[in-house]
């Protein structure tokens, strides 16, 4: 495998039928780089579903009420649906084995004020469990806890671009804002995935929202995190589940939408999945048809280039030359040109995604587009491995011709 002379042979043998090893290669690589282009778009699109719920939990639930269509029990359409602590207390209560994270939620746009800087900002009042359900991360200080709800506490976490709105590059935990005229400490600084939107919002406890604007226990939403021991089927029947009983409870018609709706993620991700697998299956086909395109195409060429090259082998054999070293060099020359072929493919398709990954973003919104290189690096091998097939079996058979008859083959 590493003789010196043999490894010579073949390079000299590259370079003498420079048409027939480039034809050789231009069919693996294209092989190569149409899979990998393929296989890189579908990765952008399962990166574009993955970001567009970015700023949520996966096993996120959200349950949100506004106004009937349909009359129902004798109330009329129109009416305003409220929820209620006793509604948010209602589904702890009922379902607790099947939910890990929930947080009432009330929103509320203020102006907050420090010193001379002041500007106008979404406030959610919510739990603390709101932390995991928003993946809200924490880079200074703290996130809301029990005991500021319990106590009502006036505290404020802030997200990361409030801070730099309000204060520059000075520091702000710790420091008191005016927010609707009254004064709210600052005890947290969050960042968020979700974007510049999500980083210019601020959570305050629930009660503390409750007791000072409203004095009442209504909410506008209840978010929560489904148990994610929970199957998708089983999150989605537990949401299908949830929404019958909220219904039942609040006296909604039963086929009235736009009164009570729960966003279920175990929905989205069901989908999602569903519409991936499709997608990934259509390239494998398409990526399979091409990678049996170049295994022919290099069997093909291995044949015509055996068939060529008999002569030689019979001078070879005159000369005293093994068989095996003959299918040797065959093989080794094969494999070589495959190989190099394959890398040049995978190198040239990642080096068009991370070209156009921006264009494809902004027109087609195909995020990042990669591909694993597992994949490449096995479709490859494949390659790899027809090319040793494909010159090892024509090889053998040529190598065991008696050299007379191989000297007067044309």
């Amino acid at each position: 495998m590493f003789d010196l002379d043999r490894w010579r042979e073949i390079f000299q043998s590259i370079n003498k039928n420079r048409l027939r090893s480039v034809m050789s290669g231009f069919t693996v690589a294209f092989a190569i780089l149409l899979f990998t282009l393929l296989f890189g778009i579908v990765s952008g699109l399962s990166n574009s579903f993955k970001s567009a719920f970015a700023d949520d939990a996966q096993n996120a639930m959200f349950v949100r009420v506004w106004k009937t269509s349909k009359p129902y029990k004798g109330l009329q359409t129109g009416r305003r649906v409220q929820l209620k602590n006793s509604d948010y207390n209602y589904v702890t209560e009922e379902y607790a084995s099947k939910i890990e994270y929930q947080s009432s939620r009330i929103y509320k746009n203020f102006s907050i004020k420090y010193k001379s800087e002041t500007s106008s900002y979404t406030v959610m009042a919510v739990n603390p469990d709101h932390q995991f359900l928003e993946k809200t991360i924490i880079n200074e200080g703290r996130y809301l806890n029990e005991r500021d709800l319990r106590e009502a506490s006036k505290v404020i976490v802030i997200g990361r671009l409030i801070k730099k709105d309000l204060f520059g590059e000075r520091p702000a935990l710790g420091k008191r804002v005016n927010m609707n005229g009254s004064s709210f400490l600052i005890i947290g600084i969050f960042s968020d995935d979700g974007g510049d939107n999500e980083e210019r919002k601020a959570f305050i406890p629930l009660s503390t929202a409750q007791r000072m604007y409203g004095n009442n226990d209504y909410i506008s939403q209840i978010a929560l995190g489904y148990n994610p021991d929970l199957s998708l089927d089983a999150a989605v029947a537990f949401g299908n589940q949830l929404e019958r009983d909220l219904r039942n409870k609040l006296n909604i018609h039963p086929d009235d939408q736009s009164a009570l709706s729960v966003r279920n993620m175990a929905e989205a991700n069901k989908g999602v999945g569903q519409f991936m697998g499709i997608l990934y299956a259509i390239v494998i086909l398409i990526g399979s048809g091409t990678l049996i395109a170049g295994i022919i195409g290099i069997s093909n060429i291995m044949i015509f280039v055996i068939k060529e090259r008999t002569k030689e082998f019979g001078v070879r054999k005159a000369l005293g030359a093994k068989p095996s070293s003959i299918v040797a060099m065959v093989v080794q020359e094969s494999i070589l040109i495959t190989a190099l072929a394959g890398y040049f493919g995978l190198s040239l398709g990642t080096y068009i995604l991370s070209l156009i990954g921006n264009s494809l973003e902004e027109k087609y919104f195909i995020k990042d587009p990669s591909v694993s290189p597992g994949i490449v690096i096995g479709a490859t091998i494949v390659l790899i491995l027809s090319g040793l097939i494909a010159g090892y079996l024509p090889a053998k058979k040529a190598a065991n011709i008696k050299p007379i008859v191989a000297l007067r083959a044309d």
